[in-house]
């Protein structure tokens, strides 16, 4: 699954800025059922990725029982918090 790809199944466009608000809960409610759904391990953490981004994500122990996936998420999690932080300069 890649961004522009998850960004058109969900939102109808690969542009988010496009998306109005109506349509990103909408597009949550459906990442959400499709989350709980999906069985491959890399396509469910690609749904919590972006869900996470978009502020919808549920927590990590709710959403991954495997400790290595639980890391990976924090990880992610870490490096996101990482990219939005300002830089001095």
């Amino acid at each position: 699954m890649d961004f522009p790809t998850l960004l058109q199944r969900y939102f109808g466009t690969p542009d988010l800025e496009a998306v109005d608000a109506a349509a990103l809960a909408d597009g949550a409610a459906r990442m959400r059922v499709d989350f709980g759904l999906e069985t491959d391990k890399g396509r469910r953490f690609a749904l919590w990725t972006l869900m996470h981004m978009l502020g919808v994500a549920p927590d990590i122990d709710v959403a991954f029982k495997d400790a290595a996936e639980q890391e990976a998420a924090r990880n992610f999690m870490d490096i996101a918090a990482s990219l939005e932080e300002p830089k001095d300069g």
